[in-house]
């Protein structure tokens, strides 16, 4: 859930962001979005530069909301996907039903119960693998067209071999979600791996720090396209891997890095290791499909990455460097080898021999790997340079670059909501997609996930914020699709509550809230009812 790459910022960008952020002049001034070497015209509500105590910040949204400019449905490109998503891990439950073998999740939480709100609720969740029937209805009734899921790896093939076996009910459930979703007028969005693997390949082979399970990732990935293919026309093949790999192996959060220098030193190894294994599986699966099924199947596969615009903390040329530098570490990471083969060279010259190097065959497999960039985006940051890696804790230490929420000023990016409690910058998201389409050549994208949560509101059923939230998103995704970018999807983030790993329930993320106390009634919060309003009405007329 959560970036950008080596982007040669002009003299007049530097300039104006300085004026932006020296005199406190909205990057949104006026209403006018300051682009580069345009200025275009455009509402994109609460997205300046602002005070953190604005009032009422939601007022001027749905206030726009309710106006003739918003834009309707119709107004996006014909075939636009309208969906929501979640995944195995987050909601299917059954983690010892239908011959599921353990994820690494399961011992993850098993290992570290304290560390986890509502771990008691992990194996069985919100019931999905028993319930998928009424869930697809409810997703009916929202009025989307499409549907972001992800596969199980365990309960497909329990110990993560073919040599080991498949799991033939674990085969079965997901033909009958995906012929469910179909027969309802859903398209299925699948993940190949979302977080989630087996967690026999972790212990006989060290999971995705040893290139080793690249063989069983596409034995496994070759497994779906012949079994669901003919169906499923959208593979994403890893979420978020630049998340994974800081997160667990050099912040060590879910307490798995055996990485000790990293922890005392921070020069770290295996998270490098780790993201190298993961571009190489996604490429691996990718050059398979495009070989042997996607000219038969007619389907698109890519990857999903987190995303943020990065903006500097102040007018000083090392803040501006830096947030180009913050976005190279954490979306050059993974676009520069996606689209051009390889690293990007500031990485090269602050991580050294760290960092692997793809051999020329590799280069020429990763490159062009992609028929479609999915991005999940929540929030952007403020970037400062900060030349002492001993002091910097949940960025890449090698970035010498830290996110902040305040500026050297005090300012905020867009506003703080009360609700979600995160900043709510839909600026960002237009920033960022406009920034993919200028330095990869314009390629296909789906905004995978976009979402705020409900973590501090008395009745998460009365989610007005998430309404503010997600129009004002959509809005400024019409405004990028007016701008050329080649944007074909929004996935609202999430269908139903999820389990936010060390969070657990608490975010209620879910268009469909779950009654824990009820039986697990999946009851529509306000936005929901929106969304469906907003995807159903222009159909009717």
């Amino acid at each position: 859930m959560k970036s950008l790459s080596s982007f040669q910022i002009s003299k007049i960008t530097i300039t104006i962001l300085s004026l932006v952020l020296l005199f406190n002049i909205p990057s949104q001034a006026s209403g006018y979005l300051l682009h580069k070497h345009k200025t275009v015209k455009y509402d994109l509500s609460v997205s300046q530069i602002g005070e953190e105590n604005t009032s009422n910040p939601y007022d001027s949204i749905l206030k726009f909301l309710n106006s003739s400019k918003f834009p309707n449905r119709k107004s996006f490109p014909h075939g636009f996907l309208f969906g929501t998503g979640s995944s195995a891990l987050q909601i299917e439950g059954g983690s010892h039903e239908g011959g599921r073998g353990l994820g690494i999740w399961d011992d993850i939480v098993e290992q570290n119960k304290g560390r986890y709100l509502d771990a008691d609720k992990f194996s069985s969740k919100i019931e999905h693998y028993k319930r998928y029937k009424e869930d697809v209805q409810y997703l009916k009734k929202l009025g989307v067209n499409s549907y972001r899921m992800s596969i199980s790896w365990s309960r497909i093939l329990p110990d993560g071999t073919l040599k080991g076996g498949i799991n033939q009910e674990g085969i079965n459930f997901y033909n009958n979600l995906i012929n469910e979703l179909l027969k309802n007028g859903i398209e299925p969005f699948v993940g190949i791996m979302h977080f989630d693997y087996p967690l026999a390949l972790k212990q006989s082979h060290g999971g995705f720090l040893n290139r080793s399970i690249i063989k069983y990732y596409k034995d496994y990935s070759e497994l779906l396209f012949q079994t669901y293919g003919d169906r499923v026309k959208h593979w994403t093949t890893i979420n978020e891997v630049e998340f994974t790999a800081l997160v667990q192996y050099m912040f060590n959060i879910d307490n798995i890095s055996t990485d000790q220098t990293c922890t005392n030193t921070k020069i770290c190894t295996q998270t490098y290791t780790l993201l190298h294994n993961f571009l190489l599986a996604h490429a691996t699966a990718s050059k398979l499909y495009k070989k042997k099924f996607q000219a038969v199947q007619g389907g698109e596969i890519g990857l999903a990455i987190s995303s943020g615009r990065y903006v500097p903390y102040s007018s000083n040329p090392e803040d501006v460097v830096a947030a180009q530098r913050l976005m190279d570490f954490y979306w050059g990471w993974i676009l520069d080898p996606v689209f051009h083969g390889d690293y990007p060279r500031i990485m090269k010259k602050f991580v050294g021999n760290r960092l692997p190097k793809f051999t020329k065959k590799e280069k020429h497999m990763l490159k062009g790997s992609a028929n479609f960039i999915g991005i999940n985006y929540y929030t952007s940051h403020f970037a400062r340079h900060e030349p002492n890696r001993t002091k910097i804790t949940t960025d890449n230490y090698d970035a010498l670059a830290v996110s902040e929420a305040t500026n050297v000023e005090g300012k905020i990016l867009g506003f703080k909501d009360q609700y979600g409690w995160s900043n709510v910058y839909p600026e960002g998201l237009y920033n960022f997609l406009i920034y993919v389409k200028e330095k990869y050549k314009n390629p296909k994208v789906y905004i995978t996930e976009n979402g705020i949560a409900s973590s501090k509101i008395s009745n998460p059923l009365k989610d007005e914020h998430r309404i503010a939230y997600v129009a004002a998103h959509l809005n400024v995704t019409k405004a990028a699709i007016n701008d050329g970018v080649n944007v074909q999807g929004y996935f609202l983030w999430s269908a139903f509550d999820t389990f936010e790993f060390q969070m657990g329930y608490s975010g209620n993320w879910g268009l469909y809230h779950i009654d824990f106390n009820d039986s697990l009634k999946r009851i529509p919060t306000d936005a929901a009812k929106w969304y469906k309003e907003y995807l159903t009405h222009d159909l009717r007329h």
